[in-house]
């Protein structure tokens, strides 16, 4: 089977292949084409120096010896929402952006590379490592655990271009970087600026967008620029779930005012989009004191207020205080800032140095609104219904030094040597909940952060690394990479690549590379603990190192190694087309995925391990509820991920008709659980690890996914079509652990089309629609639904499945003025 998909993927490449040189000989010429959707190595972006990806100076992008792709300011405004993470993932098949998240995740949304997790892609700022968020995926998905830079803090008016490597990086740019490298890098201009504003929505309601963002950049005095940008953004709720069984019950009707409430039947709106407010700001800057030695300095800071809704509360509740029953919302207050501060030159004439530090600190203020404490207000006679569940904040704190510098060692060509030190210092912490937020069971819908959750983490981490490219004959690259690192909580780690190219003709090259990688688990990983309520259910999440995860086999955290391979080819057939197939395989031992939901009480079996690490926690669970239980992270499997990766671009010019710009890339991703690491004899006969989990790691994200773009342009009009077609996807689910239903999403293309029109004044107007014929995944299974509905189940609300990869809302639709000066 694995050989007919691979035949039948090389069939389509040459067909490809084949078609766009018989275009080239058509319509080559004239014109050149802009970075498009996916596109690796664009006619455009032919002659682009990179920096990612290398230590070499000067490497133009169709001379990498690794896969990089390249996304100008340009591709990441054509994708309609304003949003950086849905434009990367909307242009990279790779590239998998999450669309909705359960409790606090649905404020921070993440992404991933390659079906891995958010923490095995690095994401560096001008080269430089930016800080993760406070605030980690924990519900189940295939997102769990992501705690990787927010990317919504990066205004998308700041930055010039994005270099995405493919490819594992824990030599060249640190031990987690497994998955590959997003290096963004900033617009440095010392004149003329952008500003634009954008609003949209959803088709079928729900959604509302509007954006302003803009950037301007001078020149303060001689040799020196400064690029200021800025952005403010608000999103409304949406709302597409089904009904709440519990509201549509006859019983519940006729013993409860059910009908008085306001929007009955649609009392329960958890299954949607956050509301949100974000303001961000940029700056970038640089002075050349002389022709040798020069500063720079950037950084971002932002605040982003939002709230999502949580499952309705029935009137029976707490009618003293909501007789017609209540909706909580989580909220969050969060303040992100990050600055770097470097210089850079030259020693002797001969070695290139650069000294540079970055300081980066997340802190997410957790809070519920319209909500209760039972227990308080049975007990005492009184409580809030707004509270202050606690915070999370994350920081770091990077520091480097780097030298290199050019040898003449063997071949004709100068070969370069590279060596640096890098010092890290990570900080997390939990700080608890107001006393009302974590009385007895807590807050309805979040309870606040308890004691024994709220503490302080750090950990410190050196690191040596040298790198030598060399060129032992013309046509021949060979990067050789080492790293040395030291972690004051989990030791050494070294880590190597080899990565090598060949060009056997100026049109055609072959290229490969061998690494291997080392990811410490992210403190928010180790250490994160808080209890996750439904109206039906209380999970406790256990950090691994608490003394309740030992009642259940699990010593903490140890970190991740991996293994990755790849080759690929190169061709460049004519001056307007280009062609990249790149084939990989990454394996992971000791993965750190989270739990399946394991029970203590409620469920199909029930493990008296799981209630004593409840108790062993701390916890007061809600007494209401009908199941209890815990969910923790572990290295509980070896993965391993095999996959294709192939991208295609053509220029064509026809004359009177104007030019279009074709791109096609695509993604092959298959990720196999190959081995069970743990199953503690302490959770039989539950183990820790269900179909559920399994299927987030497997299949929750489709195999295969198909870009197909083209830009036309003729005069001031431009029109933008852009074609992604997705494989099928699945998650197992099950109300209690005992049976099984599997969700799946069928093969389906989303179209996107926007159409331009340039003034002769700066002004661009724009229109266009994301999901142009407002299409949504398939339902969740039927016979899970029925059985929620059955069971009076509140999750019988979610009627799209979660880890759908396009999303649960339909169509967007758009407009945007745009002014260049």
């Amino acid at each position: 089977m694995q050989k007919a998909k691979l035949k039948a993927c090389a069939a389509a490449v040459m067909v490809l292949y084949s078609g766009l040189s018989l275009a080239a000989g058509e319509g080559a010429g004239g014109g050149q084409a802009e970075a498009v959707a996916g596109a690796a190595v664009t006619p455009s972006s032919a002659g682009a120096v990179i920096v990612t990806g290398t230590r070499a100076s000067g490497l133009k992008v169709e001379n990498s010896a690794s896969p990089i792709q390249l996304l100008d300011n340009a591709s990441l405004a054509r994708t309609g929402q304003p949003d950086l993470m849905q434009a990367l993932a909307q242009n990279l098949p790779s590239f998998t952006a999450q669309a909705f998240g359960g409790d606090t995740a649905n404020l921070t949304l993440s992404a991933r590379l390659r079906g891995l997790s958010p923490n095995n892609t690095l994401v560096l700022v001008n080269g430089k490592r930016r800080h993760g968020t406070s605030n980690l995926a924990v519900l189940g998905g295939p997102f769990q655990g992501g705690a990787a830079a927010d990317l919504s803090y990066i205004p998308v008016a700041m930055i010039d271009h994005i270099e995405v490597l493919q490819d594992g990086a824990a030599a060249q740019y640190g031990t987690d970087a497994i998955a590959g490298v997003i290096n963004i890098i900033l617009k440095s201009n010392s004149k003329g600026g952008t500003f634009n504003v954008n609003g949209g929505g959803y088709s079928d309601g729900g959604g509302r967008t509007a954006d302003g963002m803009g950037n301007v950049g001078f020149a303060p005095f001689d040799k020196a620029f400064v690029s200021l940008s800025a952005e403010s953004k608000y999103h409304d709720f949406s709302n597409r779930g089904g009904l709440d069984p519990r509201v549509v019950d006859a019983a519940n009707i006729k013993k409860m005012p059910l009908l008085q409430a306001p929007g009955y039947p649609n009392l329960n709106k958890i299954s949607g989009d956050a509301q949100y407010h974000l303001t961000v700001f940029g700056l970038n800057a640089g002075y050349e004191i002389d022709d040798d030695t020069s500063l720079y300095a950037f950084g971002t800071v932002g605040r982003k207020e939002a709230r999502a809704f949580e499952n309705y509360r029935m009137p029976d509740r707490l009618p003293q205080v909501y007789p017609l029953g209540f909706s909580p919302k989580e909220t969050i207050k969060d303040q992100d800032y990050a600055f770097t501060a470097g210089a850079k030159g030259k020693l002797a004439g001969a070695w290139n140095w650069e000294l540079s530090t970055t300081y980066g600190r997340d802190k997410a203020e957790i809070g519920v609104e319209d909500s209760a404490n039972v227990s308080l207000y049975q007990d005492k006679g009184f409580t809030p219904t707004v509270f202050s569940a606690g915070a999370f904040i994350a920081s770091q704190w990077t520091n480097n030094l780097d030298f290199s510098r050019e040898l003449a060692l063997v071949g004709a060509k100068p070969a370069t040597f590279a060596l640096g030190l890098e010092h890290r210092v990570d900080r997390y912490e939990i700080q608890a909940g107001d006393e009302f937020s974590r009385y007895k069971e807590g807050s309805q819908s979040y309870p606040g952060f308890s004691l024994t959750d709220a503490g302080k983490h750090d950990r410190n981490n050196k690191a040596v690394y040298a790198n030598l490219i060399v060129f032992p004959v013309d046509a021949l690259t060979v990067d050789l990479a080492a790293r040395y690192e030291h972690f004051s909580d989990f030791g050494n780690a070294k880590v190597g690549k080899i990565t090598g190219r060949y060009d056997f003709t100026p049109a055609f090259a072959l290229r490969g590379t061998v690494s291997n990688g080392f990811r410490a688990p992210t403190l928010a990983e180790q250490y994160y603990s808080a209890t996750n309520v439904s109206p039906r259910s209380a999970f406790v999440q256990l950090a691994p190192n608490s003394p309740g995860a030992a009642l259940v086999g699990v010593n903490g955290l140890k970190p991740e190694k991996s293994t990755n391979f790849s080759a690929g080819l190169v061709l460049n057939p004519s001056s307007n087309v280009a062609l990249t197939l790149d084939a990989y395989q990454i394996t992971i031992r000791d993965r750190i995925v989270g739990s399946g939901s394991l029970y203590g009480s409620g469920g199909a079996d029930n493990s008296p391990a799981v209630t004593a690490a409840i108790l062993a926690n701390g916890n007061v669970l809600d007494p209401t509820v009908v199941q209890t239980g815990i969910n923790i992270f572990s290295n509980a499997v070896n993965t391993r991920s095999r996959g294709l990766e192939f991208v295609a671009t053509l220029n064509s010019n026809y004359a009177d008709y104007g030019r279009v710009d074709w791109s096609a890339a695509a993604n092959y991703n298959k990720v196999t659980v190959i081995k069970v690491n743990q199953a503690p004899v302490q959770l039989r006969p539950q183990t820790l690890l269900d179909k559920t989990a399994i299927s987030d790691i497997e299949t929750a994200s489709p195999k295969a996914r198909l870009n197909l773009g083209a830009l036309w342009k003729k005069g001031a009009w431009s029109v933008n079509l852009r074609e992604a077609i997705y494989g099928k996807s699945s998650e197992w689910g099950t109300p209690d652990g005992a049976a099984y239903y599997k969700t799946e999403i069928g093969v389906t293309a989303i179209t996107d089309l926007e159409v331009s029109y340039r003034m002769s004044n700066g002004w661009t107007l724009t229109a266009g629609g994301n999901n142009l014929f407002n299409k949504y995944p398939d339902q969740v299974n039927a016979q899970l639904l029925a059985v929620y509905r059955a069971n009076l189940d509140n999750s019988a609300v979610t009627v799209y499945p979660s880890f759908s990869p396009f999303g649960i809302n339909g169509g967007y639709y758009y407009a945007r003025a745009s002014y260049k000066f």
